[in-house]
């Protein structure tokens, strides 16, 4: 896997396929493999070179386990797209990772050729802000909860009620989520960037074509809140995925990549 010094940091990434480049940009705490079960085969099957990454503060990748910014994780997404020499390019960022691409998108415009933002949102609203502030103080206070009660109390929040109710599906998602390691400290320092600044106004200057592409049943960035982005970026096209929650790419990949790859092919019915 290759790895670059970049923005003060040790960056690794992999590519996958060949083509027009895509880089796909991770939520809070998770690594570049999560794209690889479902997103990266889609994407290279259509004909795209894809590039996915640690994000500062995911190992392997290094970097400052606290203090680092989103300004500081856009740097570090700009610098490897200047390395690579592949800008402008198609981004795709989920939750955190979606954050990041639309504050590349306002801010490296000749960067960014495409921007499809996954379960995003432009502000922070009080829930959100508590669910966040919340998992800090636990994480604060080295309380270790027994992993079979982490795994429910991430089910509930991540995914649908189509999910929950579906007693096979659950099984799997709990063992796996059983198998998740713990947040380390990286974790921790992407947790306070999930308190996102209310940036709706800045986002009107977007002039990147963008895709919002939101999940009915989620809870830690709802469709409200995603619609915002959408409307607040001009012309920004706005997808609604039924019965999915926060991990909507997962639990419904062939609707999200449908969405997904028609709009950086241009083949979406008009």
């Amino acid at each position: 896997m290759p790895v670059i010094d970049v923005n003060g940091i040790q960056l690794h990434y992999e590519e996958a396929g060949e083509g027009e480049p895509v880089v796909m940009i991770q939520g809070t705490g998770a690594g570049r493999t999560v794209w690889q079960l479902h997103q990266v085969p889609a994407l290279t099957a259509v004909g795209f070179r894809v590039i996915t990454l640690d994000n500062r503060g995911i190992p392997p990748t290094s970097g400052w386990t606290e203090g680092f910014t989103l300004q500081d994780m856009v740097g570090d997404v700009a610098g490897l797209i200047e390395h690579l020499g592949i800008g402008p390019c198609r981004v795709v960022g989920t939750s955190l990772g979606a954050f990041i691409t639309q504050e590349l998108a306002l801010c490296r415009p000749d960067l960014v050729r495409q921007a499809v933002l996954v379960a995003t949102r432009g502000r922070t609203d009080v829930l959100r802000a508590a669910i966040t502030r919340a998992e800090i103080e636990l994480y604060d206070a080295e309380v270790e909860l027994p992993v079979r009660y982490a795994a429910v109390v991430r089910a509930l929040k991540s995914l649908s009620p189509r999910t929950l109710d579906n007693g096979a599906a659950m099984a799997d998602w709990l063992d796996l989520f059983e198998l998740s390691p713990a947040g380390g400290p990286g974790h921790r320092a992407q947790m306070e960037l999930s308190t996102l600044d209310h940036r709706l106004e800045a986002y009107r200057g977007i002039r990147v074509p963008c895709q919002v592409i939101a999940f009915a049943d989620d809870l830690i960035t709802p469709p409200h809140l995603a619609r915002e982005v959408a409307d607040a970026i001009p012309g920004a096209a706005y997808e609604l995925i039924e019965g999915c929650g926060h991990y909507g790419y997962l639990e419904d990949p062939a609707a999200v990549n449908k969405a997904m790859v028609e709009f950086l092919t241009g083949t979406a019915a008009r």
